[in-house]
């Protein structure tokens, strides 16, 4: 089992910034690619960015020119600048995991992120 912990969420004005953590840890064998999520209250969860394990990213339209996502091998990063109220929601990270074959999607247990105007 691969667990992932996220930490870093809060409350902040528009326009202020966080940084998003999360650490995978356990029985971990080859992550291949780790990204962010958000789920905001009444919507679908969606991706908010993704980066491969040889730092390719790709980013939501949304959060383009504003967030960051980089990666320490099996710690991802999220900094969130010039946030906007829109941003507000719960933040999930995940781990494409692989082993002897098997392919295995890991969540963390989300934090939540609330941009207030």
């Amino acid at each position: 089992q691969v667990q992932l912990v996220e930490s870093g969420g809060g409350l902040v004005q528009a326009g202020g910034t966080l940084r998003l953590s999360c650490v995978a840890s356990g029985r971990i064998f080859r992550i291949n690619a780790m990204g962010w999520y958000s789920q905001a209250p009444g919507k679908q969860r969606e991706l908010v960015a993704g980066i491969t394990s040889g730092g390719d990213t790709n980013y939501a339209d949304s959060v383009k020119g504003r967030f960051t996502i980089s990666r320490d091998q099996n710690t991802v990063y999220l900094q969130m600048n010039s946030l906007k109220p829109e941003d507000t929601a719960v933040y999930y990270c995940n781990a494409d995991h692989m082993r002897g074959g098997i392919r295995t999607i890991y969540w963390g247990q989300g934090t939540q992120v609330t941009v207030s105007s």
